[in-house]
């Protein structure tokens, strides 16, 4: 083959690869975009409810998106997968929530629930000394009583939320 041949070839795969498929997204909340993963990263521009983005990759409570305004990092709670639905509040249009680095630091901040994946699921085994260890954290009800009578606690009984319409 000529190098004429070759090119056109490469040129027709390169033709009918499949995209790669981009998830898209709508902000809920006004949100800025970070250059990094971390609450304290350089604030690189900033997006307004409504605003439509590419979510290129998820890490950990962080979305990286691209936008009209630009690209970088946003918080996942502030991102909605596909289009807004109408008529549903911000709360209800929370989708996948998640646990993240709140900063550059070590702390993690929990913003949700984070699930385990198949392979986390396949490889965990149990462990007596970490049971042991949690089990060690138990209180009894009388040490519990003690300890809010030393704090002044009083009991408060609270109604439970009403069911959604």
């Amino acid at each position: 083959m000529k190098i004429k041949e070759i090119a056109i070839l490469l040129l027709l795969v390169l033709a009918v690869q499949p995209a790669v498929a981009v998830e898209t997204g709508t902000v809920l909340k006004a949100e800025v975009i970070k250059k990094e993963p971390f609450t304290d990263a350089k604030t690189v521009a900033t997006l307004n409810v409504g605003d439509k983005v590419n979510i290129l990759k998820k890490d950990g409570g962080w979305l990286n998106v691209k936008s009209a305004r630009g690209g970088g990092w946003v918080r996942m709670l502030s991102i909605r997968k596909g289009e807004a639905k109408k008529g549903k509040s911000v709360a209800e249009s929370f989708a996948g929530l998640a646990s993240g680095r709140a900063g550059t630091g070590k702390v993690v901040a929990t913003t949700g629930i984070r699930g385990l994946n198949e392979e986390e699921l396949k490889a965990a085994k149990f462990d007596a000394e970490e049971l042991n260890l949690a089990e060690s954290y138990m209180t009894t009800r009388a040490e519990a009583q003690s300890f809010a009578n030393q704090g002044k606690l009083k009991p408060r009984s609270l109604d439970y939320l009403p069911l959604p319409q």
